[in-house]
């Protein structure tokens, strides 16, 4: 069956009835349908959360296809509860972008999966929406500044770094002229597109801490400059009231269920490659306020979603996480051994053992912030025997226990051998060992070489003249002390993406600079970063198609 055959065979219940296990009375349920709700931040007890046990799911660098860390934080979940845990899963939420082009839906996968599904995959609740609709009302609002000449702000057009985004893969908008038709129309300029899950309002959603949090935010947002080289911020042009009012509902985390019925939450959806990639403060804090464990994942590999997750996620939020699950799969380790793609699924213990180096790294990365990590080997149906045996005999030679993962094919009772791993690891380790890896006060520089070299392994950090500009600015505008998110590709540790497994003696480069002063973090760009993706030649939304009572099928 394929994951959505798995996902409708499932009756699911009213999420009333999931509400009552975490003991939320109905009065509490902004619903959404039957199976949907949002949550009011004022369940949110921040003396519970000290008590409850925070488990972040991240993985080794991974294949195009992607490791399967939402599969597993969702078995994990289950297999949690089905040894007796009060536990929640707390996830992002899913962008049209991949859900139609290659990368498909972020529900999970098998007998992990989060349900409603389709909807979850599609508009869910309107929080992307809401996301756009403030992104571009801020768009808006610029542009009626510099149109209005009698404004007391002069924009200045050839400085405003603030982008429309849409919720969609389509290459075409990443560069466009807008104001064409004479001044009716506008001030004639180049502009152009971001895919929604890059815009900072994102960004600034998931790392709130409360709605006047979220306000205080939106004003910070900076927009360019004035003729006099004066700093311009969404403050100044009053636009932040409005935004706000906009997100007002997207700022409450959404309630669902797991396929064995389980509360889950879902809430904001960033990448990770060019943001902070993970769920909102709120809904991982809502989680820890509800639940007795939270199971929460951050994007791509260690090097960037748990990197920023530890660094830039858990200072804003105050969050200190008991574990670190690393996911790996025997296709990835031989991937980063040298495995071509059509190899993947040729057993070859010689070339895992070649690839071993990739996950060792993630393994002493997670270490360097207090942290022993457990390791969660995925399942595949063409994984064999000695392969798994040979990987977890690989990490008991490093003292790090590997458990095999079946929750795409079994649910929670295929991790139970992985949630007792889990318990035992946080009963062991003491989470107040967590350290981040930087001072968020350090010189811009200082801050963006720790994490080059003790994350990544670079030998050095080398700046482009634009790069060096754009660090003046920075520091001008007085906003050095802020985290660092780095920018680069997922598909290595260094900002080559061909160089796989574990490089060494390579240089980092960094190209620019963004800045998410709303947001607050400073954005190196490492190479070409894409934040407006294009479809693929046979786009996934080919194979989908819908029936006449609305049954979807295709969708993944």
């Amino acid at each position: 069956m394929t994951d959505i055959e798995i996902a409708q065979s499932i009756t699911p219940i009213h999420i009333k009835k999931i509400a009552e296990k975490l003991n939320i009375s109905e009065d509490d349920l902004e619903l959404y349908g039957k199976y949907k709700a949002k949550l009011p931040l004022s369940l949110i007890n921040e003396e519970r959360i000290k008590s409850s046990k925070l488990i972040l799911v991240t993985a080794l660098t991974p294949t195009p296809a992607g490791e399967g860390k939402t599969t597993v934080s969702i078995g994990l979940n289950e297999g949690l509860n089905k040894i007796g845990k009060k536990s929640i899963v707390v996830l992002r939420e899913p962008s049209l972008g991949p859900v139609f082009g290659i990368k498909g839906g972020a529900a999970g996968g098998g007998r992990s999966q989060v349900i409603p599904m389709e909807d979850i995959n599609l508009h869910f609740t309107g929080d992307f929406s809401a996301i756009e609709k403030a992104n571009n009302f801020l768009a808006a609002i610029i542009d009626n500044v510099i149109q209005n000449h009698e404004h007391p702000i002069k924009l200045d057009p050839r400085t405003i770094v603030w982008k429309r985004v849409i919720d969609m893969n389509d290459r075409s908008l990443r560069n466009i002229i807008i104001g064409i038709g004479g001044k009716a129309n506008g001030v004639m300029r180049q502009d152009g597109f971001n895919i929604t899950a890059a815009s900072e309002i994102m960004a600034i959603l998931c790392l709130s801490n409360s709605l006047s949090d979220l306000k205080e935010k939106l004003g910070n947002i900076f927009v360019g400059f004035t003729y006099n080289n004066e700093p311009v911020y969404a403050r100044d042009l009053k636009a932040e009231n409005a935004m706000t009012i906009l997100l007002k509902d997207a700022i409450q985390p959404n309630l669902v269920q797991t396929l064995e019925g389980n509360p889950a939450i879902i809430h904001g959806g960033p990448f990770a490659n060019i943001a902070q990639g993970t769920n909102s403060i709120l809904a991982t804090k809502m989680g820890l306020s509800l639940g007795d464990y939270v199971v929460t994942e951050a994007g791509f590999g260690a090097d960037l979603g748990a990197e920023k997750f530890l660094d830039i996620k858990c200072g804003y939020g105050k969050l200190k996480p008991s574990i670190v699950v690393i996911v790996a799969t025997i296709r990835a380790l031989k991937h980063h051994g040298g495995a071509l793609a059509n190899e993947l699924n040729t057993p070859s213990v010689e070339k895992l053992k070649k690839g071993f180096c990739n996950l060792e790294k993630h393994i002493e990365n997670i270490q360097k912030f207090g942290i022993t990590p457990v390791i969660a080997i995925n399942h595949f149906v063409k994984d064999t025997d000695e392969e798994i045996n040979a990987l977890i005999d690989l990490c008991a030679q490093l003292n790090i226990k590997a458990v095999l993962s079946k929750g795409w094919l079994l649910g929670g009772d295929g991790t139970k051998d992985l949630s007792k791993a889990v318990v035992e690891a946080i009963e062991k380790n003491n989470s107040s060992n967590f350290k981040p890896l930087y001072d968020w006060n350090s010189n811009i520089k200082q801050k963006i070489e720790t994490i080059a070299k003790e994350i990544y392994g670079a030998e050095d950090v080398e700046y482009n003249t634009k790069a060096e500009q754009d660090l003046k600015r920075i520091e001008k505008l007085g906003l050095s002390h802020l985290p660092i998110c780095m920018a680069k590709t997922q598909k290595s540790f260094s900002d080559n993406e061909k160089l796989i497994g574990r490089p060494t003696n390579f240089i980092v480069t960094v190209r620019e600079f963004e800045l998410a002063a709303g947001a607050g973090f400073i954005i190196p760009i490492l190479g070409n970063m894409m934040r407006m993706p294009g479809l693929p030649s046979i786009p996934a939304s080919e194979g989908m198609s819908i029936d006449d009572q609305g049954i979807i099928s295709g969708l993944s």
